[in-house]
């Protein structure tokens, strides 16, 4: 399964501080730049969808910000302190990076949230074992606690991994692509979600192809493609020149009702 949270000590946090700091984060491979002189910052409850090309470093920078992928340059602090050491960074993965014939059930998966809290041999207290109940209720998925993983669909799967999260007590909560895959009925259900983790004032950072969804369905826009090309409401992030900046000429020019002019769209 995919890591998803320190088992260090927990990080002492600073509310004077943002829940999330990206300073010039860099980070280099052998030979290519994946991403270059990154900064943003988030604020408590913020609700942001990252955009960008088939490899604009969406994924590394949610690796570098759980504290999987270290930087080449730069920084990354949770409320004042480096990611490694807190649990309240929830990571939920592309399903594709998933082994889904892992012989694991819904419950154990989101046990797995409190790992953190009880220690890698650790045994569930009560106390766990209503967390990850509690967490199942949110995302609807109680009755389905002890079937295997690959019998979900697409969206039961997603809304598993936010349950996780949600069982670890997350505050930040890193979603890679969640909606990619899924139908429209799965979709919504997923979007549904998402108000009620930002009613909890969950900190939503979400990866997504779909630029117009991105625009009706998020507070801001982090446009990518290596480096930081935009990073504001939805009009000012996705206004055309800037998107040109990220995907090139490989875009139509659509209509959205959003922000009441044309885009670009992928």
């Amino acid at each position: 399964m995919t890591p998803h949270s320190s088992l260090h000590p927990e990080a002492q946090h600073d509310h004077e501080q943002p829940i999330l700091d990206v300073h010039n984060l860099s980070v280099h491979y052998t030979g290519h730049t994946a991403l270059q002189n990154i900064t943003f910052h988030l604020h408590i409850g913020e609700r942001v969808a990252v955009v960008g090309p088939n490899g604009a470093g969406k994924s590394t920078l949610f690796k570098v910000i759980a504290g999987v992928q270290p930087p080449s340059g730069g920084a990354v602090s949770i409320f004042g302190s480096q990611p490694s050491g807190h649990a309240c960074i929830g990571y939920v993965p592309q399903r594709s990076q998933v082994d889904w014939r892992f012989p694991v059930s819904v419950e154990d998966v989101v046990m797995m949230g409190r790992v953190a809290r009880m220690g890698l041999f650790g045994l569930p207290r009560q106390a766990d074992r209503e967390r990850v109940r509690a967490a199942l209720e949110t995302v609807r998925l109680l009755p389905m606690a002890q079937r295997q993983i690959a019998q979900l669909s697409g969206g039961q799967q997603q809304r598993m991994f936010i349950a996780r999260a949600l069982a670890q007590e997350a505050e930040l909560m890193l979603m890679d692509e969640p909606l990619t895959g899924l139908d429209s009925p799965s979709q919504e259900g997923l979007l549904e979600l998402l108000d009620t983790l930002q009613q909890q004032r969950v900190t939503l950072l979400v990866a997504t192809h779909d630029l117009q969804q991105a625009a009706e369905h998020f507070d801001k826009i982090l446009l990518l493609n290596r480096r930081l090309i935009a990073f504001g409401q939805p009009a000012y992030a996705l206004a055309p020149e800037k998107l040109t900046l990220a995907y090139g000429s490989s875009l139509q020019t659509v209509d959205t009702s959003c922000c009441g002019e044309e885009h670009l769209h992928a």
